[in-house]
């Protein structure tokens, strides 16, 4: 079979595999925890619920604009002004099927052929094949201090004249970790100065813990919208608990905003009228949704940071923000890949290696799932992996023998 070079070089997503999985293993009934999903459970707000069911019920369900319908234009509008405190126009927004969707169109939009882009690592796992899609060259960046916060000498360093974008990811996926508003700023100016694309994945910009704000980078912004290379990327999935409708944005000049335009309205036309009803109703609506998620989430990471500082071996890092803890396992299996099919085959708990986020050793935790599913999850990693656990455990009816340390 002949297939081109960019076809050959792109991984499948490790995370939508291992939901498949969790799937294929629940069907069968086995008592799987899935503590890799970043997929909140609460159910999606009513504002958005009703908005979709009313156009429905009307039964117009037509094609929409390739950037979106000018009611979710308007709404974003609003979100930026509401949430950043920087007036834009329609023209500067783009609607996409999912936040994932508006960075690949956005990449497209601005990379050739080996152009590199720069992101912070740990990164999302999309990051690097998106920028391979492209044909360009993903660059990734681990923080010479070794933590999870990057700083401007640690992204300058590799910088070159190939650079043509940087993404900022922040909280991040994996770590949670938010970074400071120095940083911002000094990415901003730093990309100001040297005329290259800045992209703020902000999806999960709302959901941070111990009562931070979230960080605008508009505030540092010397230039107007239109003048910038500045792209603000965002949407429902995270915030208002919408994984499902795949509707997100990115907010740019509106001469770049017209060149995704084009390029999306070959690639899929407009995103589903449906799901973009059922967006402007979430961002219109009621937000004491994001509030309560937000609060769940930070009590949820709370008990998992307190369950993972039960074991020896195990280096966690609180997180600002997300719904993730990444956490550090490199004591019991340097080979993190090797280590999540060990757990997932031992005791059925689905976790997402780190080597996927450009971390080896490391494991991504959620914190979506329930109280329970949190500390019976960690329990049965303890048990598979601490040699002072007991022997047995018992997973429902099923004894567990260990025998295996």
């Amino acid at each position: 079979m002949s297939l081109s070079i960019i076809g050959r070089s792109i991984a499948e997503s490790v995370t939508l595999k291992l939901n498949e999985t969790a799937a294929i293993l629940r069907a069968k009934g086995e008592p799987v925890i899935h503590l890799g999903i970043g997929e909140p459970k609460t159910k999606a707000p009513l504002d958005a619920i009703l908005a979709a069911a009313s156009l429905l019920n009307s039964g117009e369900i037509r094609y929409t604009p390739a950037d979106g319908i000018p009611a979710l234009k308007q709404a974003i509008v609003r979100y930026t002004g509401d949430q950043y405190k920087r007036i834009v126009s329609p023209m500067n927004v783009i609607a996409s099927g999912g936040a994932k969707q508006a960075i690949m169109v956005a990449l497209q939009a601005i990379l050739n052929p080996q152009d590199e882009v720069v992101f912070p690592a740990p990164y999302w796992v999309s990051y690097p094949e998106m920028v391979k899609l492209c044909g360009a060259v993903p660059v990734p960046v681990l923080p010479e201090d070794g933590s999870f916060y990057p700083t401007m000498e640690d992204i300058a360093r590799v910088c070159s004249s190939y650079t043509k974008a940087i993404i900022i990811n922040s909280p991040n996926n994996p770590t949670g970790a938010m970074y400071s508003a120095d940083f911002i700023a000094e990415i901003v100016e730093f990309c100001e100065k040297r005329s290259i694309y800045l992209i703020m994945d902000d999806i999960y910009h709302r959901l941070i813990f111990d009562n931070r704000k979230p960080i605008s980078c508009y505030d540092f912004l010397k230039t107007s919208v239109d003048e910038s290379k500045l792209i603000i990327i965002n949407g429902v999935s995270k915030q208002y608990a919408m994984t499902g409708f795949r509707i997100g944005w990115a907010v740019a000049n509106r001469k770049l905003i017209e060149v995704m335009t084009n390029i999306q309205s070959h690639q899929t036309s407009g995103p589903s009228v449906v799901l973009q009803a059922a967006a402007v109703g979430a961002i219109n609506g009621i937000q004491s949704c994001v509030d309560s998620l937000c609060a769940t989430l930070e009590n949820n990471t709370k008990v998992m940071m307190d369950q993972l500082h039960s074991f020896e071996g195990v280096r966690a890092t609180k997180p600002d923000g997300t719904f993730y803890c990444f956490v550090d396992f490199s004591h019991y299996n340097k080979d993190s890949s090797k280590l999540a099919f060990f757990l997932l085959d031992k005791v059925r708990v689905i976790t997402v290696p780190g080597k996927e986020f450009g971390l080896d050793g490391y494991l991504r935790l959620s914190t979506c799932g329930s109280l329970k599913e949190i500390t019976q999850g960690i329990e049965r990693i303890k048990w598979a992996l601490d040699p002072n656990s007991p022997n047995e455990l018992y997973i429902g009816e099923r004894k567990l023998v260990r025998d295996w340390l």
